[in-house]
């Protein structure tokens, strides 16, 4: 399995969870993702972008990084570039980093792109340390959580023969169309495993920081 993990300009907690989440991975910054480099004690491989919001400290700190330059006016963020350059590199799971929270336009337009990476048979995960979520399609999911996290999967189109086990209030079989409430705030006793027979959505999770490993 080759992991990446992907540095994106959003907020970034660094907790011992996400250390453990991202040990032994490739690192890839889109431009001012660089900024978490320093928090997490490593190098990224490549840094790239358009460079309009990376600062100039930072183009000086890591000036040494091989750097993949694009224009401002292109069809693609900075983040989609790091992911196809990930993919290109032979990723198996990508870890977002920092691509939750701040803006709401791009906090969801990275959770439907989560959604194209995880029908592309590669697995997802987006963090900012306090905050995680998972793309989910059609099939199985299971989610390694420490007891007492508050989880919530969110419908992007109907789901059909949802299951849902290891919470406090499980669900089989069940349909959960677009817009509906039934699975906000629900609670992991421990690992988490989530089946749905058609649709996607996407799982978030708040892992309470005491339980961090």
């Amino acid at each position: 399995m080759t992991r990446f993990a992907i540095l994106l300009g959003g907020d970034l907690t660094v907790t011992p969870r996400l250390k453990s989440q991202i040990r032994g991975a490739r690192l890839i910054a889109a431009d001012s993702g660089m900024m978490h480099a320093a928090a997490l004690n490593a190098v990224p491989e490549l840094w790239v972008g358009d460079f309009d919001s990376a600062g100039s400290e930072l183009t000086m700190q890591y000036r040494d990084v091989p750097r993949e330059t694009f224009p401002p006016e292109k069809d693609v963020t900075d983040g989609a570039i790091a992911v196809a350059e990930a993919i290109r590199r032979g990723a198996t799971e990508i870890i977002l980093l920092g691509g939750l929270g701040g803006q709401t336009d791009h906090t969801v337009g990275l959770l439907g792109q989560s959604i194209r990476i995880a029908r592309d048979g590669i697995a997802c995960l987006l963090t900012s340390g306090v905050e995680e979520a998972w793309p989910l399609i059609a099939g199985h999911l299971h989610l390694d959580l420490p007891a007492e996290t508050r989880l919530s999967i969110i419908p992007f189109t109907d789901l059909q023969g949802l299951d849902l086990a290891g919470v406090k209030w499980p669900l089989t079989s069940r349909d959960v169309p677009v817009g509906s409430t039934l699975t906000l705030s629900n609670v992991a006793l421990g690992p988490v495993e989530i089946s749905v027979r058609g649709g996607h959505g996407i799982v978030i999770a708040y892992p309470p920081q005491a339980a961090d490993v």
